[in-house]
């Protein structure tokens, strides 16, 4: 179980934001801006006296399932930030045969097809394949696990991996499955949540049968990591971006005297950004994706 107190979060963020200062990134008057929150936070009763909640960890399955009829609209941000790199790399890429492999909605798919590809779409969320056939009926989409894609080798040109990879406690199974299912000399460019998004809270929740908070295991893969899965498997790097962008347009700090609202744990931790936004924006100062490109060894 997973447990998760708000006041713990708002510290949380106010610790990033004071080792910034610390390393020199802001002067003293934020510093001591952020000394004088802290103790405020400590003397609100509400978020003192809160209970916290108890998170179970849940499945990909049942979290894309839920999620599955909004998780377009409405739009993911995060998609505002890979897509631009993302699009520049495919563009420069020849079309062929490629392998969306964890498609979601299509999102890729979609694309690909535009550019001429022939697209074969894997995912392990029926809900998810059933939206991504309506969105891309040119596209064949196959009920599949990373681990095991539903394709036989030297296959595709291209694989195309868009914010999945991080729900894979190990990247090395998952990175040998594509160059498998990959033919000589084709690319594989990934798109995922950068570690620091995860560190700060941003994972997929997954309810339980009657509603109980649980959130969908996700793993926070440092750039090192993507390269000890990738190398061995044969794969050079082609390119490697992190893209950064803001949270939010975040509102003023509220008055002194006003009661610290911390909102639903469905609302976690975006409902608690707008409590302490100084902090948030100096915490939230990071690469928020990281976005890969590969070519398999000829």
């Amino acid at each position: 179980m997973i447990y998760q107190h708000p006041l713990a979060y708002l510290l949380g963020l106010e610790g990033i934001a004071l080792l910034r200062g610390w390393a020199g990134d802001y002067d003293k008057a934020f510093v001591e801006a952020r000394l004088a929150e802290v103790r405020r936070l400590l003397d609100d009763a509400a978020l003192v006296n809160h209970g916290g909640v108890m998170a179970r960890r849940g499945d990909t399955v049942t979290g894309y399932r839920q999620w599955s009829v909004t998780y377009d609209e409405p739009r993911n941000s995060l998609f505002d930030l890979d897509e631009p790199v993302m699009h520049e790399i495919l563009d420069a890429l020849p079309s062929g045969n490629a392998l969306d492999a964890a498609c979601g909605t299509g999102r890729y798919s979609e694309y690909l097809v535009a550019r001429g590809h022939q697209v074969v779409g894997v995912d392990s969320s029926p809900e998810m394949l059933g939206q991504a056939r309506v969105r891309v009926p040119q596209g064949k989409f196959l009920l599949g696990d990373l681990h095991r894609l539903p394709l036989p080798d030297d296959t595709v040109n291209l694989v195309v991996s868009s914010l999945a990879l991080a729900h894979v406690p190990e990247l090395a199974p998952v990175m040998a499955e594509f160059a498998r299912v990959l033919r000589p000399g084709g690319h594989l460019v990934i798109s995922d949540a950068h570690h620091e998004l995860v560190l700060r809270g941003s994972v997929v929740h997954a309810l339980g049968p009657t509603g109980e908070p649980g959130l969908v295991a996700t793993y926070r893969h440092t750039p090192g990591d993507f390269l000890r899965a990738a190398l061995p498997a044969g794969f050079q790097v082609r390119r490697c971006e992190e893209p950064r962008g803001t949270v939010r347009k975040l509102p003023p700090p509220p008055p002194p005297d006003t009661e610290l609202e911390t909102g639903d744990w469905q609302l976690w931790p975006w409902s608690l950004l707008d409590l302490v936004p100084d902090a948030t924006r100096a915490a939230w100062e990071t690469p928020l994706m990281i976005v890969w490109c590969f070519q398999l060894d000829s």
